[in-house]
């Protein structure tokens, strides 16, 4: 069997420049989030299948690698031709095992919680630019705040982290959109559409970036829905022109379809969110803003930044998925960091990693004698010793060249040591 060097599609390999840049960037978000008062919890790589697959994660559990069984159980399934093959999979986000975790460590964490993951995920999606089958998720989660100081926390944080990491690359403007998935539903409902069709409904209001109003008139249509319930949404829709606020946007809804404070509570967080972002940030209310996870039962933001057709950062409240594992239902929100994505874009304005330790390199000749060499060992352990690099290496033939390739690594210091 031939060897394939080449790594498997969607997981790149990562040179050691990749790795200092991502190591950098780690630790601006986990200094950016600790000032908030998030702590850094970790869940297994694996997760049960029956967790995996609980019509939570949309369209991702259509995408889970899924882990089969083993031995007699696994012979037992193909055997019978009926059940589940797998028993586990690969987790495709954080927030599924967040659930769990929550569940099985309830009682030992501090209420509310603010939690910190960073940690690969895997979905067995299309490569592009920006989007691996195996990726890195940065989330912060508050459990047990039912109100909107978690989205307040959440998105200011965020904010703050995403600020500090553009300023690297001169950015210093991008966009938080904001809605609620109350609102998106009282839209439908309002419009005519059955309450089984909602789901339907906002997939196609997903593509209003992409194909306006009118492509989304088209795909109701081509749906199937009622002329009726159609020309009411896209009409009411034509108030969602940008810089409208919550308020003025749900006025148009009748009475009944939408409790006042979920608009109220929208312009407040956008109001003190504004209050705490820099001024290259900008935060609005989308109303076509829809996220595509089930599980979401309120609030939801989105962050993007111009010149990318992808967003950056993504999450709201899903009260309702920690009870499905406790039995117990706990309120609870989420942000969710799309890492890769952060990192294509540093890359793309060839930001380079942060570096504090001075970097020094010792070129050593061969044939040079024991004595010498003890004495390079010495001087690079007090060196070491001080927080400064040492790398000890042999001279080769072409030290200009062995050189300037140490000095691209970030060596600012070489020392030759010739054995005469």
């Amino acid at each position: 069997m031939a060897f394939i060097k080449t790594p498997v599609k969607g997981m790149p390999d990562l040179l050691p420049e990749d790795v200092a840049l991502r190591e950098s960037i780690f630790k601006m978000i986990k200094q950016a989030y600790s000032a908030y008062g998030f702590a850094q919890i970790e869940t297994p790589s694996i997760e049960h299948i029956e967790n995996l697959s609980n019509k939570q994660g949309g369209e991702n559990e259509k995408l889970i690698f899924k882990i089969l069984k083993r031995g007699e159980d696994f012979k037992n399934a193909l055997e019978s031709g009926s059940g589940e093959l797998a028993d586990s999979g690969l987790r495709y986000d954080l927030t599924v095992p967040l659930a769990r975790y929550y569940a099985a460590n309830q009682s030992k964490l501090p209420a509310p919680f603010k939690a910190m993951q960073i940690g690969n995920v895997w979905r067995a999606d299309k490569p592009q630019k920006g989007r691996f089958r195996q990726f890195v998720q940065c989330d912060i989660d508050i459990l047990g705040d039912d109100s909107i100081l978690a989205e307040i926390e959440l998105i200011a944080a965020t904010a703050d982290m995403l600020t500090k990491i553009f300023a690297q690359a001169g950015l210093s403007k991008f966009t938080v959109h904001i809605s609620d998935r109350r609102i998106l539903r009282a839209a439908a409902a309002y419009a005519g559409f059955e309450e089984c069709d909602f789901d339907r409904v906002l997939i196609i209001l997903d593509k209003y970036d992409k194909i306006g109003l009118e492509g989304i008139k088209a795909e109701l249509e081509k749906a199937g829905f009622v002329m009726s319930a159609i020309e009411k949404y896209t009409q009411f829709y034509k108030n969602a022109h940008k810089g409208v606020g919550c308020e003025e946007f749900c006025k148009y809804l009748a009475d009944g379809y939408l409790a006042p404070d979920v608009a109220t509570g929208i312009d407040t967080i956008i109001a003190c969110v504004k209050e705490m972002a820099d001024r290259g940030v900008t935060v609005m209310f989308d109303p076509t803003l829809v996220r595509g996870m089930s599980y979401y039962t309120g609030t939801i933001f989105e962050c993007t930044i111009d010149g990318y057709d992808f967003s950056i950062a993504g999450g709201g409240r899903y009260d309702k998925m920690i009870g499905q594992y406790s039995g117990q239902q706990v309120c609870a929100c989420g942000f969710s960091i799309g890492f890769e994505r952060i990192i294509t874009i540093l890359k793309d304005n060839k930001v380079a990693p942060a570096t504090t330790a001075e970097k020094r390199a010792v070129l050593i000749e061969k044939g040079t004698p024991p004595q010498k060499m003890l004495e390079v060992m010495r001087a690079a352990k007090a060196a070491r010793a001080d927080g400064k690099t040492v790398s000890i290496l042999p001279m080769k033939k072409n030290t200009k060249h062995q050189i300037d390739s140490l000095i691209e690594q970030g060596y600012s210091d070489v020392e030759r040591v010739y054995r005469s």
